[in-house]
């Protein structure tokens, strides 16, 4: 396989490799990585970013973000959804797939979004599976690792695609990505897109996690490598202020010997120097990997 990026599909992500018993590894592509993005169309501001998503078809040819993604969805709903499970009411699976973006970043709540949805408890889980199984959204789990405090056990859903977020969300320019409540979700996301593409770039499985007690305390992503755990806060804030290091902070002093070195990852474009953290405006993610 080539290795442009452009031979990815425009559509959706794919898998590509052998049979399981081959030694070739099954690699899963998902959308652009910011790194894999032309630097003459990589977006320069985050809101652009953001708004614009990575899906390769809106860098190889001039189609505006607002213009693709209801077709994408469209397409997505009638041939994709049909194939894959038998969905009967397909205009409650859309209004489902909106309410499923305004929760992106945030703790999924089965019996909530039921409710919400207007369906029940066990067609919301098959729609969730679905999401996950066509690479809609990834569910991050909560890390086992309690040190002896109460945890939450509810999986965090996240976009793989902020832009296809920001399409069912109504956003119809990147400015209004400046004041919208859920910029630091979207943020939130797409930092964990971000270092999920890393591994699975790689042919790695996903490492990742997230940890939160039952106190608030969290920390919004976390790397296991053979026990060694990496926090990684991420916070939309164009300017770093010292309350963005409590959680991190504290959940060092929880995971003593196990702790790897800490990574903030912030909305602003300007490197900034930590005695303990490693801090990354999120044009420089690419150095936290």
């Amino acid at each position: 396989m080539s290795t442009s990026p452009f031979y990815r599909t425009a559509a959706a992500p794919f898998t590509h490799g052998l049979s399981p018993w081959n030694s070739r590894r099954l690699l899963e592509l998902l959308p652009f990585a910011l790194d894999e993005l032309p630097a003459p169309k990589r977006p320069s501001g985050l809101e652009e970013m953001l708004f614009q998503g990575s899906y390769p078809r809106l860098y190889d040819r001039p189609v505006k973000p607002q213009d693709w993604y209801p077709a994408y969805l469209q397409t997505y709903v009638e041939r994709d959804v049909r194939q894959l499970k038998n969905v009967t009411n397909l205009e409650t699976f859309r209004r489902f797939l909106g309410l499923c973006a305004a929760r992106t970043g945030q703790l999924l709540n089965y019996s909530s979004l039921a409710a919400d949805a207007g369906v029940s408890h066990p067609t919301v889980m098959g729609w969730i599976s679905l999401l996950e199984t066509s690479f809609i959204i990834h569910l991050l789990r909560p890390h086992h690792a309690n040190f002896s405090k109460r945890l939450i056990k509810m999986p965090k859903l996240h976009f793989i695609d902020t832009g296809l977020a920001c399409s069912l969300l109504g956003i119809e320019k990147a400015s209004q990505l400046v004041s919208h409540p859920l910029k630091g979700a979207l943020f939130e996301t797409w930092v964990v897109g971000e270092l999920l593409k890393r591994r699975l770039n790689q042919g790695l499985r996903s490492n990742l996690f997230f940890w939160r007690d039952k106190t608030g305390h969290e920390i919004d992503a976390l790397a296991d490598e053979a026990g060694q755990l990496f926090p990684f806060e991420i916070k939309a804030g164009k300017t770093v202020s010292s309350d963005m290091f409590r959680d991190l902070a504290y959940w060092h002093k929880l995971a003593g010997r196990k702790a790897g070195k800490a990574t903030l990852i912030f909305g602003g474009q300007a490197p900034v120097v930590h005695p303990e953290v490693t801090v990354l405006p999120w044009n420089d993610i690419r150095n936290s990997l």
